[in-house]
């Protein structure tokens, strides 16, 4: 992945930062920065598209096109597909308590699914894969497991975005209660591969839930959007979910399995995923991303997901260059989609770093904070813990984004200052 080259930013202040809002900290005259020499370099980003294969991009776009040669809708059943989708919508987020748990095997509900949800989920994970590192990936033939497989999402995005692994003799394992809808996301799948190249890995569906038995060991295993839908069926909080969670993916897994599990950006399923990193890190296991250092997590989500103002880790990326297709569908069913989220780990074996020992690793993890003084901020975290980035408002060059993974020399980290609001360490570049 293409590094940045270095920049010399000025220099930091020696006073803390005056508490308020987040958003929008009005300019006040006691933050005054105090000048100090930092240098730091962008070493890669959790969403850069430019990493996804042309072919792939061209599916993306025309998804569409895919499932009406796998699913074809007449043009009455197409006319009424947005407020189809608009209900599902609801189904899932504001009447989930009245969702059935096999919603999945409705043909208007996994249709309106498929075409809009699926589609969404493609574009993120094809986005999040595409930019992992090497070590989350198999390298040779193995058994996988996909755990919530719903239409086979997770399988299509890396097919699509990881190519070098269409190579590979990979047997997946798909769990999932609705039958309809891994046979459904089997057929989208070999469509997506009759669109690309290469042969089509094997695929053996198994109807159950997390905790069905499967019959081999998984040398890797997925999953996407499976513990927030768990955590949402149960009273239970994600500290007492959570071992339950480990010890059967423990139970899948081979001994030198690796992991990714993706979740909505939302506080309860971050909660859920920082303590399986816990855990995870307990066996020997390395977080290779989207953690830069293996230390307690700074944005453990802890109570945050009953209202409090705790940080949660969670990553963002706007959509202005999704499919111009799922956009104007997302219009038509009046949820138009600004941004995209999620929450992730993706565990491997290998003790991965792209900078020097000596220097601070962080990852950019919020949106921009207007800051006094004309500086932009962004937390981040560190092996320092919670951080606050900050740069000139002016310098376009110097802005972040969400997800990005920076190295900065620092000659005495235990000298930088304190925001007062969160308790960040304030680092200027």
């Amino acid at each position: 992945m293409r590094n940045d080259k270095k920049t010399t930013g000025p220099k930091q202040t020696g006073k803390k930062v005056t508490k308020t809002s987040d958003r929008n900290r009005k300019p006040t005259s006691q933050f005054k920065e105090k000048k100090s020499s930092v240098v730091y370099s962008k070493l890669n980003s959790l969403f850069n598209i430019s990493n996804l294969p042309p072919e792939s991009i061209s599916v993306l776009n025309n998804f569409d096109d895919v499932i009406q040669g796998v699913k074809p809708l007449n043009s009455r059943q197409l006319q009424q597909l947005p407020d189809n989708i608009r209900s599902l919508s609801h189904q899932l987020t504001d009447q989930r308590s009245e969702r059935r748990l096999g919603y999945m095997n409705d043909n208007v509900q996994l249709s309106s699914y498929v075409r809009y949800y699926t589609w969404w989920n493609l574009v993120r994970l094809t986005r999040l894969f595409s930019n992992l590192p090497d070590s989350v990936f198999p390298k040779t033939d193995c058994v996988a497991l996909d755990l919530g497989s719903g239409p086979l999402t997770v399988i299509t995005a890396l097919w699509l975005a990881r190519p070098e692994l269409r190579s590979l003799k990979i047997n997946w394992y798909c769990l999932d209660v609705s039958a309809n809808s891994m046979a459904l996301g089997e057929d989208v799948y070999l469509s997506t591969v009759a669109r690309t190249s290469g042969e089509p890995w094997k695929i053996i569906r198994v109807k159950g839930s997390f905790g069905t038995n499967i019959r081999q060991k998984a040398d890797f295993i997925t999953c996407a959007n499976m513990f927030n839908e768990l955590d949402q069926a149960s009273d239970m909080p994600p500290e007492f979910q959570s071992k339950k969670y480990f010890d059967q993916l423990k139970n899948y897994a081979s001994p030198s399995a690796t992991f990714i599990l993706v979740e909505p950006g939302v506080p309860k399923a971050a909660r859920t995923l920082s303590l399986l990193r816990t855990r995870f890190l307990g066996i020997g296991k390395t977080i290779a991303a989207p953690c830069p250092h293996a230390d307690e997590c700074p944005m453990n989500g802890f109570k945050a997901y009953t209202g409090s103002r705790n940080k949660w880790c969670n990553f963002a990326f706007n959509t202005d260059d999704a499919p111009a297709k799922l956009l104007k569908l997302s219009e038509r069913a009046k949820l138009p989609k600004e941004r995209a989220t999620l929450s992730f780990i993706a565990v491997s074996n290998e003790n991965i770093s792209d900078a020097k020992n000596s220097d601070l690793l962080c990852r950019v993890a919020s949106d921009p904070i207007k800051l006094p003084g004309y500086r932009t901020g962004y937390y981040a975290c560190s092996k320092l813990g919670l951080s606050l980035l900050t740069v000139p408002q002016m310098d376009d060059k110097k802005q972040l984004t969400s997800g990005e993974l920076l190295s900065v020399k620092i000659k005495t980290p235990d000298s930088l200052p304190k925001d007062e609001k969160s308790s960040a360490c304030i680092i200027s570049l």
